[in-house]
């Protein structure tokens, strides 16, 4: 048999991918993540960001309501149904959004709304069952709701984020629950322990474990010398004593895309005379977005002069997308890696949508969805250009003006076909799993 000149083969492409995305990951952690995977469909989509990326880059259909510069905003990266969930913060107010924000970058609007719309597509078969009509109508729900968010918002109004006063249909007894349940005080209760020599974390075999003396004390040296110099919010108290390290674990088995990444968790002083006593810190290894590996030279020199690592890269997205930004949020860097810091959420919970009770209910979710994706990319645009806020709502609405049933039907068809390409591309892994298991050749 001849051998075939373009060499098109989707089955080695996948393989061939994840093996090299996956290729630096200790043998433990390459297995522990292959069997993330290997979950289910949604699971696969959501720890293959890079397929996604690598399949969409260059598409044509950008152009139909978008590829220009004004549709251009910061993005999530990586925006999937299960990056919505209750979060909180210093202030210990209960909101819902995304707040994940590892695979943030600037370019075209539509590679989040597409990659929303596609896992919908994906959630809805895995976790609510819906039929294709069902599945139909809450695309529809999902872009039609973001569209009316941006049109909303044409003359730059500031957007409101979803909080437990403000939140409506199923998320306002999801927040009431996660603000009932949840509390810094039950957080420490989880991961630490009160001892003679005070608080510390807890053995948490799976979820913890400890430091190695050398990196315990590079850590520390980092967090209480450089990281309090990075500190983005100017309020946020910067004396020694508050940043005094009480205690330090690396955290275990964590995400799935990321996994495999270095995590730590630390305990630091926080406040004396309210009940901030005690914080725990999120450190997080940050590389490249996926977005970063497809741009050529000079959109890498570009995107390097403006952000000169990904620290500072995932600071400003946060500061720029997030409702409500972490006072704790800085960076730290441990030999050539650099790591994200953040205060970990006393409130961190995914609504649970295979709850839910039928269409009608998921589609109300669903419109939640498109709002708040379109909510962060208002925001992060004012960030890009606060001397025009509304440049970009306005644009992309002109972008869809008098189309709007046209916009609906492309996103729905790309995200059911997409879906489908992901399910097939599911198999393939799962019945390669054994030979990609293997260690990579030296």
């Amino acid at each position: 048999m001849p051998r075939p000149l373009t060499l098109h083969n989707r089955p080695q492409k996948v393989l061939d991918a994840i093996a090299t995305a996956n290729a630096a990951l200790s043998d433990d952690d390459r297995q522990a993540k292959y069997a993330k995977l290997a979950e289910s469909p949604y699971r696969f989509f959501r720890g293959t960001n890079h397929l996604y990326w690598d399949d969409v880059w260059h598409d044509w259909r950008f152009a139909l309501f978008g590829g220009l510069p004004e549709t251009q905003t910061w993005l999530q990266g990586d925006a999937h149904a299960y990056n919505f969930g209750a979060y909180g913060h210093h202030d210990d107010a209960v909101r819902y959004g995304m707040d994940d924000f590892d695979d943030a970058l600037i370019s075209d609007y539509q590679y989040d709304l597409w990659r929303l719309a596609i896992s919908l597509v994906l959630d809805a078969r895995e976790n609510v069952e819906l039929s294709r009509k069902g599945t139909r109508k809450a695309l529809k729900a999902l872009v039609e709701s973001y569209h009316d968010e941006l049109a909303g918002h044409a003359r730059g109004e500031v957007p409101e984020a979803v909080t437990l006063e403000t939140a409506k249909g199923t998320l306002a007894p999801f927040l009431e629950k996660v603000s009932r349940k949840q509390s810094r005080a039950k957080m420490l209760e989880k991961w630490t322990q009160l001892t003679d020599e005070g608080r510390n974390f807890a053995e948490r075999p799976g979820k913890l474990a400890r430091l190695p003396a050398p990196l315990a004390s590079q850590l520390r040296k980092a967090i209480e010398e450089e990281y309090r110099h990075t500190l983005v919010k100017a309020h946020t108290p910067t004396d020694e004593a508050h940043f005094r390290v009480k205690d330090m674990a690396r955290r275990l088995d964590a995400g799935t895309g990321s996994l495999g990444l270095e995590r730590f968790y630390v305990l630091i002083e926080g406040g004396r005379d309210h009940e901030h006593d005690d914080v725990i810190l999120d450190v997080k290894q940050q590389t490249p977005p996926e977005g970063w590996r497809l741009m050529n030279a000079a959109e890498k020199r570009a995107w390097r002069a403006a952000f000169p690592h990904e620290g500072a890269r995932h600071a400003a997205a946060l500061c720029a997308i997030a409702e409500h930004p972490d006072p704790y949020l800085g960076w730290l860097h441990l030999d050539k890696a650099v790591f994200s810091v953040r205060e970990r959420s006393p409130f961190k919970e995914d609504f649970p949508t295979y709850k839910l009770d039928g269409a009608k209910p998921y589609r109300k979710l669903v419109k939640q969805w498109g709002r708040i994706l379109a909510r962060e990319h208002l925001r992060g645009a004012r960030a890009l250009h606060p001397d025009d806020p509304a440049r970009f709502a306005r644009c992309v609405c002109e972008r869809v003006d008098g189309r709007l049933d046209h916009f609906v039907e492309v996103i729905s068809l790309l995200a059911v076909s997409y879906a489908d390409c992901v399910s097939q591309d599911y198999r393939t892994f799962v019945e390669s799993l054994d030979d990609l298991a293997k260690p990579p050749a030296s």
